[in-house]
């Protein structure tokens, strides 16, 4: 049965990323293009001005560093392979939490555990990370502070899924004294101050250059929420379905061995 599910859930997740690289290529690749052309810009400007014999017949000119994978390279078949990759990993992943939370949460049917559960792992995973720490596009951050970027990314992923992880088990245990409803409430707002709190605590890191423009910035961050919503609701979509065909025929042959 473990194994069926996983198989399903990988399965799902690669569904699911050829629909998020779709969205991402025709929404996000725009404002990707846009904001490399203003870096390329900021840097052939600020060439000229640190060196302005530059392109006079020297033949001291610093010449540009040649990409190692070309622009074309990287918008089609990199940012297939690598959405791909996440949604066959996530799709993996998603299965297991599938397995251990169905049937501790109440006599839900599959497909209605999937779509909590996809619900509750976009937030924890994706939403509200995003709301601390939102994706940026090409010419927005400094090149010193990418590994303290990530670091922080990482980290304030991580106490979400560990806050997301307790906020359900105790959510579990207050709706045996309060109720299911009563208990599912407490156990979000729950959830909500902790995140509140570390949000708070955890620095602030706004590197967004005054010229940017807004409209390509709010583009190319509405295309990232997108493409993350494609994700997650296609695999949670497929997945029930999938689930709901495994898990039916087991269900089948309990109650009539009952």
């Amino acid at each position: 049965m473990m194994r069926s599910l996983l198989v399903r859930g990988m399965l799902a997740g690669l569904i699911a990323g050829v629909l998020a690289f779709v969205f991402a290529y025709l929404f996000g690749e725009p404002s990707v293009n846009s904001a490399i052309g203003i870096e390329e810009a900021g840097s052939a400007e600020h060439s000229h001005v640190h060196d302005p014999a530059a392109g006079q017949g020297t033949g001291d000119a610093e010449q540009p560093e040649e990409e190692l994978v070309p622009r074309d390279i990287q918008s089609t078949v990199g940012l297939l392979t690598g959405v791909l990759v996440y949604g066959v990993a996530i799709g993996g992943l998603f299965s297991l939490a599938f397995a251990f939370v169905y049937g501790r949460i109440g006599s839900l049917r599959p497909r209605v555990t999937t779509a909590l559960l996809t619900a509750g792992a976009f937030g924890v995973v994706f939403f509200v990370p995003f709301l601390k720490y939102p994706a940026n596009p090409p010419a927005v951050g400094q090149p010193g502070t990418i590994g303290q970027r990530t670091e922080l990314y990482f980290g304030f992923v991580a106490v979400s899924l560990l806050a997301g992880i307790l906020a359900t088990v105790f959510g579990r245990k207050l709706a045996d004294h309060l109720g299911a409803w009563r208990g599912g409430l407490l156990a979000c707002a729950g959830y909500v101050v902790v995140m509140a709190v570390v949000a708070w605590l955890m620095p602030v890191i706004d590197e967004v250059p005054p010229t940017f423009p807004a409209s390509t910035l709010w583009s190319f961050r509405t295309a990232s929420v997108g493409t993350q919503v494609t994700l997650w609701l296609t695999l949670g979509l497929f997945f029930g379905f999938f689930a709901e065909k495994v898990l039916k025929p087991s269900q089948k042959a309990t109650a009539a061995a009952v």
